[in-house]
């Protein structure tokens, strides 16, 4: 009985709707946990087990080492017409660190429960990788080649900025991108609810731009007992304080105000740029991600000063993470200045640019054709990405990125909430359906 019944399974077309789950549990399970420094423990091993998947079915992969164990896995796919741009589809397989204690499910374990699969990265972002693995394994396995040539890359070090993974193989190996014009990665795709005849999904075409810095106040040192007028922590909080309280000005970009054009076209009601609380109202889980897309933020989120209790330091420092919206980084770095005041030294840790592209063309055309085929009520919609992605690397090589990761979620899942947070997951219907769009976007991209 057991013979025949595996015998059967054996001959079985396996598609990637069958694998993608299997996929993104296999990568869960491997820890490529990001703490910012030099190590990447995993990474190398998540760049094999993409490697050998690909190698199954026909490709021919490189594995690329930029540090010891910081690895990323690139490969080409050639396309029915060589002659065309080529399509660069990017992801991360870093993640960000996870507490077991903290979880429902472990965050390495890549649990089933509840429809979803548990696990740190599910949504940030082996969720994609998976089913970019499946896609294609599929489509090789069964011969059915791309209309062009596709360049996949499995990326080291996206958590921390990339310079391990993309940052160093478009310095160092910029030919791997010959030819591509294109590219799509992580935060897009994803489904928001309207009713039960529209359902949005929100294409990523623009980015903030970073400035990670570090703020620094030199005082006069001296006894904890003493009066002291010149005391570099007070300074400091003062400053931090009236930075993390700062409301910065709404600025609309175009992917902001072509967002919310579309919404209030979907919900049928004039939505006031001047009263935002109102309209982020109607946002629910998206509310958050949407938000900080309208305006410049800066984050204090680290303090530091002093290593005795009754010693007053000379110096004192604190670390910012700022984030502008394309076209204000001059007015955001001015606006930061004046807020600090003139005893502030301001330095920056990690920087990086925003980015922003118009909203049309013929891969958008595709991706909204790929979502209607598997969503008659969707609708595909412009957004700005409160973060940042790999997509800043690959700008420079002049190629045009966007955020397209095709979820259907289901409406009260916490998206925004999953990315770096407790207990992420992604349903599994929802990997499935990614499986199927992707699939008919690069069959018709």
């Amino acid at each position: 009985m057991s013979e025949s019944v595996s015998g059967a399974r054996s001959d079985r077309k396996i598609t990637g709707e069958d694998e993608v789950v299997d996929l993104c549990r296999d990568l869960i399970r491997i820890d490529t946990s990001n703490y910012g420094d030099h190590s990447g423990p995993g990474e190398r091993a998540a760049a094999e087990y993409v490697a050998e998947k690909l190698a199954e079915v026909g490709l021919e992969p490189q594995i690329f080492e930029s540090h010891k164990g910081r690895a990323s896995t690139v490969a080409r796919i050639a396309g029915e017409d060589p002659s065309r741009p080529a399509l660069l589809i990017h992801g991360h397989t870093d993640v960000v660190p996870a507490n077991a204690d903290d979880w429902t499910h472990h965050p390495f374990s890549g649990e089933i429960a509840d429809g979803c699969v548990w696990g740190r990265g599910a949504v940030d972002m082996k969720d994609m990788d998976a089913m970019t693995l499946a896609v294609v394994r599929d489509r090789l396995r069964s011969g059915r080649k791309p209309p062009r040539d596709i360049v996949l890359a499995f990326l080291a070090d996206e958590e921390a900025g990339g310079v391990y993974g993309a940052r160093h193989l478009v310095n160092k190996h910029p030919d791997l991108f010959e030819g591509v014009t294109e590219a799509i990665g992580e935060v897009g795709g994803f489904s928001f609810t309207v009713n039960e005849n529209l359902r949005l999904y929100l294409v990523e075409t623009a980015q903030k731009g970073m400035h990670w810095m570090r703020l620094t106040v030199d005082g006069t040192a001296g006894h904890g007992s003493m009066t002291n007028n010149d005391n570099a922590i007070t300074e400091l909080c003062e400053a931090v304080g009236r930075l993390g309280r700062h409301k910065f000005p709404v600025r609309m970009t175009k992917s902001v105000r072509g967002f919310l054009d579309e919404l209030s076209d979907a919900l049928g009601t004039e939505l006031d740029p001047e009263d935002m609380d109102a309209t982020l109202a109607k946002l629910g889980g998206i509310a958050k991600m949407i938000g900080t897309t309208l305006r410049n933020t800066a984050a204090p989120t680290m303090l530091g000063a002093g290593y005795k209790v009754n010693v007053i330091p000379g110096q004192a420092t604190a670390h910012v993470d700022g984030r502008f919206l394309p076209g204000y980084e001059e007015e955001f770095l001015t606006d930061l200045d004046r807020i600090l005041g003139p005893r502030v030294k301001r330095e920056s840790v990690h920087s990086d640019k925003a980015l922003e592209t118009d909203f049309d063309g013929a891969l958008v055309d595709a991706m909204q054709a790929a979502l209607k085929a598997e969503d008659p009520i969707a609708r595909a919609v412009p957004y700005c990405l409160s973060g940042g992605t790999d997509a800043k690397s690959f700008d420079d090589l002049g190629i045009r990125c966007f955020g397209f990761a095709p979820l259907k979620l289901p409406p009260e899942l916490d998206f925004a909430g999953m990315f770096h947070g407790v207990d992420e997951r992604v349903p599994v219907d929802g990997l499935k359906f990614g499986v199927r769009v992707l699939d008919r976007f690069i069959e018709n991209c």
